[in-house]
């Protein structure tokens, strides 16, 4: 998954989930004013939205993991080519870390 794709699915996902909430709340006010078979089934209609909403998350979720599975083996195959581009890389990075450190 590029960056781009996830950028847009974290919108879509932030959208929808405050479109949930919008519509959960409206429906949840109505339920309190209502008795009965309305209210219980306002209460239900809440619930199926909400479950919808924890879905959609957890494909998310899934996504986002395996997007970070691929970028491991990626990484890993990379270095296994590469290793002494990647020591020297590290190397790098250890010695800015150090200098960063040193000046506070």
């Amino acid at each position: 998954m590029t960056a781009a794709k996830f950028e847009r699915s974290r919108e879509a996902l932030v959208k929808d989930f405050s479109d949930v909430l919008v519509e959960a709340e409206s429906l949840l006010k109505q339920a309190a004013r209502e008795t009965g078979d309305k209210a219980t089934d306002l209460r239900s209609q809440v619930e199926a939205k909400l479950r919808t909403a924890k879905l959609r998350l957890g494909e998310l979720q899934d996504e986002a993991l395996d997007s970070a599975k691929a970028a491991a083996r990626v990484t890993d195959d990379y270095v296994h080519d590469n290793p002494w581009q990647a020591i020297g890389v590290s190397a790098a990075i250890g010695f800015l870390v150090g200098l960063v450190i040193a000046r506070r």
